[in-house]
């Protein structure tokens, strides 16, 4: 599957609908009033204002992506880029210690999805809609090399996202030994797995799904305290991540309800 953090547009939304702040100045006042950035697109041949916008970025820690001169026009509808556009997230985000606390305050177990590299935002907010759904209390996805809540996300989500808490984490693995420290069980989500029918699911618990042209990174795999997979009978042996995602998602469910 193509890797791509760009967002897909309809030819009827204007930049500003799609989340896009567009030139160098309205660009630099957003990072100086410290809005919600996600990705900041820079032509690598600028020069100028455009090296105090880098250096906001990553102070921020906000992903900068070095794209051509010719795709920011395209992206902003023949606007005047000036070489830099950023794209506005969505939504605020958690961080896993609020999740855990959600979970805390609801009486419940924890139940979370971590996302491992879920690129493709149609992915995302599918197993966004799914985890509202299931009742998990949140989902947790890297910094880098995953979609983010855009407005592709809040979409193909149904409006899940709005209501589902999303952490967002510079470093997957630290997170999930943070939830381990706190009693939660990891169980990533690969081929080589136990058949997920036959592991017991019920206690806190956190379900890793993994990109969708290649899993589970190797550090991420080492940390799980299980592995499920999914019997495949037939040709192919992978399904869509987010299809994945909602079975293993609803054997979580299906179990806890035998409690």
């Amino acid at each position: 599957m193509k890797r791509n953090n760009d967002r897909e547009y309809k030819v009827h939304e204007t930049p500003e609908e799609r989340g896009l702040i567009v030139g160098r100045n309205p660009v630099i006042e957003a990072l100086k009033a410290d809005k919600l950035i996600d990705l900041i697109f820079v032509n690598p041949e600028a020069e100028g204002s455009v090296k105090l916008i880098l250096k906001l970025a990553r102070d921020r820690n906000i992903p900068i992506k070095q794209v051509s001169e010719q795709k920011l026009t395209s992206m902003c509808d023949g606007m005047s880029h000036q070489g830099v556009i950023a794209m506005g997230a969505c939504a605020e985000y958690k961080t896993p210690e609020e999740l855990l606390d959600i979970a805390r305050e609801k009486g419940e177990d924890p139940f979370i999805i971590i996302c491992d590299e879920i690129e493709d935002p149609h992915n995302l907010g599918a197993i966004i809609r799914t985890a509202e759904t299931a009742g998990a209390h949140g989902v947790i996805i890297p910094k880098r090399r995953s979609a983010s809540l855009n407005q592709t996300v809040f979409k193909t989500s149904a409006g899940a996202a709005s209501w589902l808490p999303v952490a967002r984490v510079a470093n997957i693995a630290q997170t999930i030994d943070m939830l381990k420290k706190n009693g939660v069980w990891i169980y990533g989500t690969d081929g080589s797995g136990a058949n997920y029918t036959d592991e017991r699911l019920e206690g806190p618990i956190a379900l890793v799904i993994g990109s969708e042209g290649y899993g589970m990174s190797r550090l991420t795999k080492e940390k799980c305290d299980g592995l499920l997979s999914l019997p495949m009978k037939g040709k192919i042996t992978s399904l869509n991540a987010s299809v994945a995602a909602g079975i293993f998602m609803y054997e979580v469910v299906r179990q806890r309800a035998l409690k």
